[in-house]
């Protein structure tokens, strides 16, 4: 038998496996899911890609950015490190801080896993948790199955990594103009990000507000404004986040309704 034969069978015995994997149907109603998030994962990284473009990353170095940070406001702020010549120790908090909520989502969402899940199912699923995917996930009725997680990914974090580098392409070879339009699609997707949570909460309207005003002010004083933009952020961020949980804790009851929509 040659050897193009046997491969031919391999696969098609690996084929068969899976689909009679008990998995199998998850898997596929993962993939179906993660259709629509994986277009708009690429829309979105797009304008991505053309800030990475600006800051001169290329495409394979914007494709594995992407590719092991699946989350846009994390990436975001570590090309403002980069693009503000910052160190590696404000790259590493900043982008600690920023995707900080994430950790929080895959300890939720660890709590739904059937008990007999292995570590490293848990693990990979935490890896590629987005808000998106992360939101899909946790609305299934009863113990969730990782499998429904890997079926998302598949189709998901490709049209992530893809969409940044199409931008990086795109900002090489467009007018510059033109590029220059684009990139305030970028400002767009954060507005979209923090405006519906701000108008349901007013709460959190007036900490954007402040986080505005503060930012602004900090660009302008003498002491804050010698430090780099990476910094700042670092220091906004858990002076205005700190004081809002203080002042203004979730409360139990409040959380377990908003997890819940």
């Amino acid at each position: 038998m040659s050897s193009e034969r046997k491969t031919a069978q391999l696969h098609r015995k690996r084929a068969t496996t899976i689909a009679a994997s008990p998995h199998a149907p998850a898997f596929r109603e993962g993939l179906r899911d993660g259709v629509p998030i994986g277009l708009g994962y690429f829309a979105v990284a797009f304008s991505l890609g053309i800030q990475a473009a600006s800051i001169g990353l290329g495409p394979f170095q914007g494709f594995l950015l992407s590719a092991l940070v699946n989350a846009s406001a994390g990436e975001y702020a570590a090309m403002t490190v980069m693009a503000a010549l910052g160190t590696y120790l404000e790259m590493f908090i900043i982008t600690l801080v920023a995707n900080a909520r994430y950790m929080l989502m895959s300890a939720s969402l660890s709590q739904r896993f059937s008990p007999e899940t292995p570590f490293v199912h848990r693990l990979l699923v935490g890896f590629g948790i987005t808000d998106e995917l992360f939101g899909i996930t946790i609305a299934r009725p009863g113990a969730v199955d990782p499998f429904y997680s890997y079926g998302a990914f598949t189709v998901a974090l490709p049209g992530w990594a893809l969409g940044t580098v199409a931008g990086i392409i795109a900002g090489d070879v467009l007018p510059e103009i033109l590029v220059g339009a684009l990139s305030v699609a970028l400002f767009g997707m954060f507005l979209a990000i923090i405006i519906p949570p701000a108008r349901k909460d007013r709460i959190v309207g007036v900490l954007v507000a402040i986080s505005f005003a503060a930012s602004y002010a900090a660009s302008k004083l003498p002491v804050t404004a010698a430090l780099s933009e990476g910094t700042r952020t670092i220091i906004l961020t858990l002076l205005i986040a700190g004081a809002a949980a203080v002042v203004c804790p979730i409360k139990p009851q409040q959380s377990e309704k908003e997890e819940r929509q």
